[in-house]
Formats: structure tokens, C-alpha cells, sequence
């Protein structure tokens, strides 16, 4: 659904793949990405915290809320970004971070966003890149909650810290050994 803000048309997007400092980092970065927000979505508790969340109890998602740019940047780009972040196969969790809260899902606020993210996943099972289908779940957007401050664009206020757990993730090494030469899924 795009609206208006500044004269400029905008579009939100949400996506959960594990710990939110690693999919911040890399929207941010991308040309027509305005907002990136850490925070919590899915679950069944009303402002959820960190502690709570990290339980695994409330059913939240980690998750990033993207607000963007459509003319600069389409939605299926951001998912293509998005599924080139993450292990879609992995159905407990991302990388290091294991638990309900830190599983994938693309968490669509449009038919034709949910469209999009269903056809992806398609083309990536036909591909048959990974010896198993993508566990990524597709779901209806929900309440987004902002995660506390101190989560909020994580990689620059703790760039030492933030290198350290995304090199003792190894999100980055499976990044290179499974999406490197992979633009052709996307086509």
C-alpha cells in the first residue's frame, strides 16, 4: 500500500531473518531505503521487550520494518535482498541465533506483496539451490513494536561489536558459499 510522506511515495516492508542487526545493517545501505526499524512482530504479547522476546515465550519475530522508495527501489528487490541475507531453508532459527524468534518470514501488508514473496520462494525451490525447500513463512503483517534504542541501527552505534557477532554468526560465509553467483534465481 504506498502512501505519501513528504511528497514522496512510500511503501513499508517487513521482514524477519534472525537477528535484526544483521538485516538493519544491509537495508540501510541500499538506495531507496528511507527507514529501517528493529522491533518485534507476530507474537501475541502487546509491547513486547527484548528479554521478552528472546524467551522464544511471546511468539514475536525479530524482524525489521523497511519503509522505502518504490520508485527508486521495488518491493521484489528488497526481497530479493532480503532472501540473499538469510539461510531460507532453516526452519529452527538463523545462523548462531536458534528459536522461534529468530526464524524467517516475509510479513506482507498487500496481496500483491504476499504475490511477490510466494513467487520468490517459488523460483528459489525451482532452482533447487538447497537440498531443501524454503521454511521462510509468508505471513499477514501484524503490529510492529519498535525494539528498544539501544537495538536501533546497532552496526554503526557498535561497529566492533556488531563485526564480532556477525563474524562469530557465520551468516557471511554461508552469504558467499550459497547466494554469490545466484542473480539468475531472481530473473
Amino acid at each position: 500500500m504506498a502512501k505519501k510522506k513528504g511528497g514522496k511515495k512510500i511503501e513499508v516492508a517487513t521482514f524477519a531473518g534472525g537477528c535484526f542487526w544483521c538485516i538493519e545493517s544491509t537495508f540501510k545501505i541500499l538506495d531507496g531505503t528511507l527507514e529501517i526499524l528493529s522491533g518485534y512482530t507476530g507474537g501475541k504479547v502487546e509491547n513486547p521487550s527484548y528479554e521478552q522476546v528472546t524467551s522464544g515465550k511471546t511468539g514475536h519475530y525479530e524482524a525489521v520494518q523497511v519503509v522505502f522508495d518504490p520508485t527508486i527501489i521495488s518491493y521484489k528487490g528488497l526481497l530479493k535482498v532480503f532472501f540473499q541475507q538469510i539461510d531460507p531453508t532453516d526452519s529452527k532459527g538463523s545462523f548462531t541465533d536458534r528459536g522461534r524468534q529468530y526464524r524467517s518470514a516475509v510479513f506482507y501488508h498487500s496481496l500483491d506483496q504476499k504475490k511477490s514473496a510466494i513467487k520468490i520462494i517459488e523460483k528459489i525451490n525451482q532452482s533447487k539451490k538447497f537440498d531443501a525447500p524454503v521454511a521462510t513463512k509468508v505471513l499477514k503483517s501484524r503490529t510492529f513494536y519498535e525494539a528498544e534504542m539501544y537495538h536501533q541501527d546497532y552496526s554503526n552505534k557498535n561497529p566492533i561489536r556488531y563485526r564480532f557477532y556477525r563474524e562469530r554468526s557465520e551468516r557471511d560465509i554461508f552469504i558467499e558459499n550459497n547466494w554469490a553467483h545466484s542473480q539468475k534465481i531472481f530473473k
